[in-house]
């Protein structure tokens, strides 16, 4: 399995984003095993987004960028992972995207489990396997990814993405990103229509 290239995710986040649909995002373990999951669901982040985490801290006259906080990070090459948790106990995965400089990432929502099935149920105490990785939290704990995982560059292993099976633009669906309360008139949420491992949340323009 080789690696998707830095390349790929060096161009517009909406574009990797819905690219990365059908990919399979890859842990490899030391015995060799592996971890492995199609990616049904993203959400995609850019540095002009008020809803993304690094919202300001580039001064868009000097180009001046405030290495505040861990979400400078997202201004980092593209291919770096950017991990980050939310109500203290759940990590995210996003890879940024864009050329070093630009700031843009696409969160890892939900994927579909291929392969290491049986470790992914040991790490999720779960009674159904569609349950183990529908949600941007849930895949973490399945692929065992946490915040020592942060800035690692996801173009080599132990952690990667591959190209795995393109979907065609008639199975893709748009809608407003899940959880977020700025920016929702943007529909930069992809997934794969049908999926039974798309997360189950509401899109944020649904929510009152």
């Amino acid at each position: 399995m080789n690696p998707l290239p830095t390349t790929f995710f060096a161009r517009d986040t909406l574009l990797v984003a819905r690219d990365m649909l059908g990919t399979h995002l890859v842990r490899r373990h030391p015995d060799g095993s592996a971890r492995i999951g199609r990616v049904v669901e993203t959400e995609a982040y850019t540095q002009d987004d008020p809803a993304f985490h690094g919202w300001g801290l580039l001064d868009p006259e000097t180009g001046t960028l405030r290495h505040e906080g861990r979400a400078a990070d997202l201004f980092k090459p593209p291919g770096t992972a950017y991990v980050y948790l939310i109500y203290g106990m759940h990590w995210l995965l996003n890879v940024v995207t864009e050329r070093e400089g630009v700031g843009g990432a696409v969160l890892v929502r939900a994927v579909e489990p291929i392969e290491g099935i049986d470790r992914m149920r040991m790490s999720r105490s779960v009674e159904q396997d569609w349950d183990l990785t529908n949600g941007p939290g849930k895949l973490t704990q399945a692929f065992g990814i946490d915040g020592d995982d942060h800035t690692r560059d996801l173009t080599e292993p132990p952690i990667f993405f591959t190209r795995g099976h393109p979907v065609p633009d008639e199975q893709v669906d748009t809608t407003s990103r899940i959880g977020i309360s700025k920016g929702v008139d943007r529909s930069w949420r992809f997934l794969i229509r049908g999926n039974r491992f798309v997360s189950p949340g509401t899109p944020s323009d649904q929510t009152s």
